[in-house]
């Protein structure tokens, strides 16, 4: 068979570092060109599964050594993607549905941190509590739900039109001990397509990095509009990434 594998758009060390770490850092059961299975006890119940395929083409998976026993799954056994994915569901575990994960490449990371945005917009603070509950009262219940902005979160951006707050980003640290920040991004329906949220998301990224962290834009894989936005912005695709679901049975 032919390597699928291909060279990856250069990211930073602590990017690949992180990830590397989650997937690599325990007892490596398989291990090909393509597709590698790691056990990791130290693993926490809410990603007691991984899986994560990069867009060179590797996929790699990661489990508890629990989760491995209840899937069936053992040294030096012949396994692929495919293999995996089968013992899986014939065990009951689902994964939630993967998502996109995006980053700057050190090039458009260097590009951003020249850049000055023009516009109106600013880092918001508590004391733009009234400004950002209208903004929330102008969005549907979905649509703040998949964005998750929070004016209490670690930093967040807004873009005005006519004094009006109609779209904001905000971004919290991923893990405690991780210098990497996930950001979550909403723009008004009246006022989409005006290139209000690739600033915004510009803006907060730049600030991320000058504050010594990562930026990591998420969304799901059907969700068009947010692709659109993190090519936009200049993100890259890094991979997809997925995890147990909360509603597998053990």
């Amino acid at each position: 068979m032919k390597s699928k594998v291909k060279n990856m758009p250069l990211f930073s060390q602590t990017i690949t570092d992180y990830w590397r770490e989650q997937f690599l850092n325990g007892d490596v059961l398989y291990s090909d060109e393509v597709f590698t299975v790691a056990i990791n006890p130290d693993l926490n119940e809410d990603s007691r599964v991984m899986v994560l395929e990069t867009t060179d083409g590797r996929i790699m998976a990661v489990l508890t050594p629990a989760m491995a026993d209840k899937v069936g799954l053992y040294q030096r056994q012949d396994l692929s993607e495919e293999i995996f994915r089968r013992k899986l569901k014939e065990a009951g575990v689902t994964l939630h549905g993967a998502d996109y994960l995006y980053y700057f490449s050190e090039a458009d990371k260097n590009v951003l941190l020249q850049e000055n945005l023009e516009g109106d917009l600013r880092r918001l603070t508590e004391q733009d509590d009234a400004v950002f509950s209208e903004f929330e009262s102008s969005a549907s219940e979905q649509d703040l739900d998949d964005a998750s902005v929070e004016l209490d979160h670690w930093a967040v951006f807004g873009s005005f039109e006519q004094n009006r707050l109609v779209c904001a980003a905000s971004m919290y640290p991923w893990e405690d001990d991780t210098q990497i920040a996930d950001l979550g991004v909403l723009t008004l329906t009246p006022f989409r397509g005006k290139g209000h949220a690739r600033k915004v998301v510009r803006s907060i990224c730049k600030y991320a990095y000058v504050q010594g962290y990562e930026p990591q834009y998420r969304c799901q894989l059907d969700n068009h509009t947010s692709t659109l936005l993190a090519k936009a912005a200049g993100l890259t695709l890094f991979g997809k990434w997925d995890v147990i679901s909360p509603d597998s049975i053990d």
